[in-house]
């Protein structure tokens, strides 16, 4: 436990229930052992139990409380879940200390009335060197994340190794004939009801491979299941997925446990992988249907869910590349029409979901898409075919705001003034023989509203000068009759 507050280690659920069931303000930490940010970012929520003396400050290391941590859904740590008047109403994931200062203060109430929310722990308090680290560790990852997880080349490649080795892995507490734990057990009964075959590794005999996987799958509890080398999750997942029936939509996806079809049968296709089939057996109806929706949109994602809830990690993790490289694109659920699900799998000749599309080729699924970005390969195929990022509209009108050193924002053109305000200031410009540039606030909604916003000034033309804004009609004609117009588009 770090630094001198009171901070309480909850050893049980039932003991998290009557702390919070009091009603009064509490703070739990999930934190784990081999995670730097979790202990640097514990000393600070030590020093803001001193700040906040009337509100509970509890502690659990996220796996020897697996049934707490599942509970509150916890995939990394460090990971805080605040609670007010006996029910959680905010969460925080990641090493960011001025954020865990500020909801601290809105549930427990600032230190004195009147102030603002910053407690003596983001000061001299938590210790410069606390906070350095802090701050380094979320530039890095934010929270604990594979990519920076310290794992060395021989242990990463040990457990990629590991998690591929079988279509279904259970990394669990014990064997299938003697589990360890109940949690364990109810994922071995699940998988015996869902009649698979599945591999399974005992952390229990390995510490290696049981701490390294929590660093490696970025999941802090056992069990841990893997289906074709991707975690799935942990107890409470696997049931609601199982008792959702998704489960075992995600092994018949995965080709797990399904016998020879036309869903997994390879098809002879037109330009390689993922091809259209010459032979689908489709009807034209739904295969026109198909292209149209592959077609809707110049980047298409076929996912499990909707981009605000994802039903399956894989299909959680293109969003998150897509959203990381700044695309825009839309989405279909397949789980909400069983004709596009089944269909699509042979259209593509694609057996798994997610399936993502790119001017109406058909890009791969959830692994392709991610190594694809970590070489750089996704990036240039969506500049190839002409997808470019999302430019904010602020950045917009940065850009065309200083685009040209005197740049008129004006209704119509200079050779056809669509109001006379407009074509006063373009006379006055010329007659002081400037040169401009100019936008056609007509043609484009969003930048006619937005400037007004941007700039604070309600109408238009409006004039600038190396990005700064001049004024509209009077005070350019009144720049103009007093002779400063040209010095002041010229400083």
């Amino acid at each position: 436990m770090g630094g001198g507050g009171s901070v309480k280690e909850v050893q049980s659920k039932a003991e998290l229930d009557k702390i919070v069931a009091d009603g009064s303000p509490a703070i739990l930490h999930f934190w784990a052992s081999w995670c730097e940010a979790s202990k640097h970012m514990d000393q600070v929520f030590s020093h803001l139990s001193i700040d906040f003396p009337h509100a509970h400050f509890l502690r659990v290391e996220a796996e020897e409380q697996p049934e707490i941590s599942e509970l509150h859904s916890v995939s990394a740590v460090p990971y805080f879940v605040f609670f007010k008047e006996g029910k959680a109403v905010d969460t925080l994931e990641g090493a960011d200390p001025s954020s865990l200062a500020n909801k601290v203060a809105k549930i427990a109430g600032s230190i004195t009335p009147g102030d603002p929310a910053a407690p003596a722990s983001l000061g001299m308090a938590a210790g410069p060197s606390v906070l350095e680290a802090i701050q380094e560790l979320s530039r890095e990852n934010g929270a604990s994340q594979v990519s920076s997880s310290g794992l060395d080349d021989r242990q990463t490649k040990r457990l990629q190794q590991l998690v591929s080795s079988h279509p279904v892995l259970l990394f669990m507490k014990g064997t299938p004939e003697e589990p360890k734990c109940g949690f364990s057990q109810k994922v071995v009964d699940i998988l015996k009801k869902e009649k698979v075959k599945f591999g399974s590794f005992d952390i229990l005999t390995d510490n290696e491979v049981r701490e390294g996987l929590k660093k490696f799958s970025n999941w802090p509890t056992y069990p841990q299941l893997y289906c074709k080398g991707e975690l799935l999750g942990g107890c409470d997942i696997v049931i609601t997925m199982h008792e959702s029936g998704e489960l075992a939509d995600v092994f018949k996806d995965h080709g797990v446990g399904v016998s020879d079809s036309l869903e997994t049968k390879p098809n002879k296709t037109v330009g390689g992988k993922g091809g259209i089939s010459e032979q689908s057996g489709l009807s034209t109806a739904l295969t026109t249907r198909l292209a149209g929706l592959i077609n809707s949109s110049l980047v298409m994602l076929f996912m499990k869910g909707t981009v605000d809830e994802p039903r399956c990690g894989f299909s959680r993790k293109v969003v998150d590349i897509l959203k990381q490289e700044k695309v825009e694109f839309e989405t279909f659920d397949i789980l909400s029409d069983d004709e596009v699900r089944q269909g699509l799998k042979v259209y593509s000749n694609w057996s798994s979901y997610p399936q993502l599309y790119i001017k109406g080729e058909l890009i791969g699924g959830s692994d392709i898409v991610l190594e694809m970005q970590k070489s750089g390969e996704f990036r240039k195929v969506l500049t190839e075919k002409g997808i470019h990022q999302k430019v904010s509209l602020e950045d917009r009108l940065k850009n065309l705001l200083n685009s040209s050193p005197v740049m008129l924002f004006m209704k119509g053109t200079p050779d056809s003034p669509r109001c006379g305000f407009s074509s006063k200031v373009i006379n006055s410009l010329k007659e002081e023989g400037v040169d401009f540039g100019y936008f056609d606030i007509l043609s484009d909604e969003e930048v006619r509203q937005g400037l007004k916003t941007f700039s604070n000034w309600p109408t238009y033309p409006q004039l600038y000068y190396k990005g700064e804004l001049v004024g509209g009609c009077d005070i350019v004609l009144e720049l103009h009759s007093g002779g400063e117009l040209k010095s002041t588009l010229s400083e």
